[in-house]
C-alpha cells in the first residue's frame, strides 16, 4: 500500500470508528498479545469493531489473536480510563514485512491516542523469571535489524530511540504493580523474526548481548509508535525458558497454554496499571 492509499485507509478507519463508537476519545491504546486477551473482559461499556471493517488494520493469521478493536473504559469511578484495545497483531514472520501494524497504529494516533501499551508473550533468558512471570520492558534489541519505516520520506524517519519505552510511564507502571502486589521484573527484550524458535546457541548469544527476554513482536510497533509521536510502555508475559535453559519442548501450543494459565495475573496487572498512568 503506497503512502496515499495508506493515508486514505487511515482516514476511512478513523471515520468508521467514530461512526460505530461515537463520542469515544481514548488517550491510551493497548495491543493485546498472547495471554493478555483476558484484559478485554475488564472493559466496561464496550464497543467491538472487527479489523475487517477497518481498511487500515491488518488481516491476522495467528491462533490466539481475536482480530478486533474494543473501545470502552477500564477502572472505576473517577479513575476510569477510556481505552482502545487491539485484540491481536500482525507479526513480521507472517509475510516478512515489519510494517504490518503501521495502518492500525497511525489510525490510533489519528483517533487521538497519545500512548501505546504493548503486550506480548516471550521466552525468559533469566533464571529469576520463571514461566508465568511478568516483565516491564526497559529497552529492546532489534536483532532482526528490520524497520517498519522503509520508504518513509523526509527527515522525520530518523527517529531517536533513546527512552523508547517511556521512563515516566515505566516508573508509574512499576509503582502500580507494587501497590497491587504483582511482581513485575524489568529487562531488555530482544526481537527475533521467527516463526522458528531460537537455538540454544542463539539464546546464549542473546544473553551475552544483555537481553532478559526474547520474542517475535513488539519492536516494530514501538518504532511505529515513536514515529507517530506516541509514548510507549511494554510488558512481557514469560511463557517458557529460552532454548537450552530447560528441558521443555517449545511450541506455539505450549506458549498459548502457559499464557492462558497466567492470564488472570496479567489482567490484574493491567487493571492496576491502566488507571494509574499519567497521560
Amino acid at each position: 500500500m503506497n503512502h496515499a492509499a495508506l493515508q486514505t485507509a487511515i482516514e476511512h478507519s478513523v471515520a468508521r470508528i467514530h461512526a460505530l463508537a461515537p463520542g469515544r476519545t481514548p488517550k491510551l491504546a493497548l495491543v493485546l498479545g498472547s495471554g493478555w486477551d483476558a484484559v478485554a473482559d475488564l472493559v466496561e461499556d464496550a464497543v467491538d469493531i472487527e479489523y475487517a471493517e477497518l481498511p487500515a488494520f491488518p488481516v491476522l493469521g495467528v491462533a490466539g489473536h481475536a482480530g478486533s478493536l474494543r473501545l470502552g473504559r477500564i477502572g472505576l469511578g473517577a479513575q476510569a480510563r477510556e481505552v482502545a484495545l487491539l485484540r491481536g497483531r500482525q507479526h513480521a514472520y507472517e509475510s516478512g514485512d515489519a510494517a504490518g501494524m503501521k495502518g492500525a497504529i497511525r489510525s490510533l494516533a489519528a483517533l487521538g491516542c497519545t500512548a501505546l501499551l504493548l503486550t506480548n508473550a516471550a521466552g525468559s533468558l533469566a533464571a529469576e523469571m520463571a514461566p508465568g512471570s511478568l516483565m516491564l520492558i526497559s529497552d529492546h534489541l532489534n536483532i532482526v535489524q528490520r524497520t517498519p519505516l522503509h520508504g518513509e520520506p523526509g527527515a522525520g524517519r530518523f527517529i531517536d530511540m533513546v527512552g523508547a519505552y517511556d521512563p515516566a510511564l515505566r516508573e508509574q507502571a512499576a509503582a502500580a504493580a507494587a501497590q497491587a502486589g504483582v511482581v513485575l521484573h524489568q529487562g531488555v527484550y530482544a526481537w527475533v523474526l521467527g516463526p522458528q524458535f531460537e537455538t540454544p546457541a542463539e539464546i546464549r548469544m542473546l544473553r551475552l548481548l544483555g537481553a532478559q527476554a526474547v520474542g517475535m513482536s513488539t519492536v516494530p510497533e514501538t518504532i511505529l509508535a515513536r514515529h507517530a509521536g506516541l509514548r510507549v510502555l511494554g510488558l512481557s508475559l514469560l511463557t517458557n525458558m529460552g532454548a537450552g535453559l530447560s528441558t521443555e519442548t517449545l511450541s506455539h501450543a505450549h506458549t498459548l497454554h502457559t499464557a492462558q494459565a497466567s492470564a488472570a495475573t496479567a489482567a490484574r496487572l493491567l487493571a492496576a496499571i491502566v488507571p494509574a498512568l499519567q497521560l
